[in-house]
């Protein structure tokens, strides 16, 4: 399919644009290393990367949100990751010529993610790649993150277009939820931190891709 009438395009952070995951997976390790537990390697986390601290804390101790220890042990991974999160940090491959596209096409684009703040503005200012995004809104920006609606309708509303006309890029079900909520045509992002066992078709996503520049195929030539 070919998307027409498309202002704008929004992409979730971790998992579409970037890979996080080396900074996230080494946060979480320095805490095992420190307790005197041997080092995991980074395949283990990678696949939770999306899932944030919860993802991470699960896989270096086992832990759920629901253990007392939880939220203490969720400070100290955060104050790691704040020292260490754009030291491995990288773009996925594709996804700056796919924004030079985009900017050539004269697209509006932006980001909304469920980071906190605390995070995505240090390290979207740390990153020429964000340098010409419209709109960046953390999962803090507005009362409530993904899948509701509200962040991507913030979004809308800095760029100035109306939801009808972007375009939402994820690479979880949450971000396709939100997106079909908002009212945006949405694109599953199949590249990033999913397991085999993840069934994208049922998210009902209007598009899938497998590399980020699959998506410049999807949108009608300006």
């Amino acid at each position: 399919m070919v998307f027409q009438d498309i202002a704008a395009v929004l992409f979730d952070l971790d998992g579409t644009l970037i890979d996080s995951a080396p900074d996230l997976g080494a946060a979480a390790d320095q805490m095992r290393v420190a307790r005197g537990l041997p080092s995991l390697p980074l395949e283990r986390y990678r696949p939770m990367a999306g899932a944030g601290a919860r993802g991470m804390l699960g896989v270096a101790f086992g832990m759920g949100v629901d253990d007392p220890a939880f939220e203490v042990m969720r400070e100290e991974f955060f104050s790691n990751y704040e020292r260490c999160m754009t030291q491995r940090t990288a773009a996925f491959d594709g996804v700056s010529e796919l924004i030079a596209q985009l900017e050539r096409r004269q697209l509006l684009w932006g980001v909304v993610t469920n980071k906190s703040s605390r995070f995505t503005d240090p390290l979207t200012r740390a990153m020429p790649l964000f340098v010409g995004a419209r709109a960046i809104v953390s999962g803090d920006t507005t009362p409530h993150a993904k899948p509701h609606p509200a962040p991507l309708l913030e979004a809308a509303r800095r760029l100035g277009v109306d939801a009808g006309r972007c375009l939402y890029v994820g690479d979880d079900e949450r971000d396709v939820v939100a997106g079909l909520a908002a009212g945006m045509q949405t694109v599953a992002a199949t590249y990033g931190y999913l397991g085999n066992k993840v069934e994208v078709q049922a998210w009902g996503a209007h598009a899938e891709i497998n590399s980020p520049l699959a998506l410049l195929q999807l949108l009608a030539s300006a």
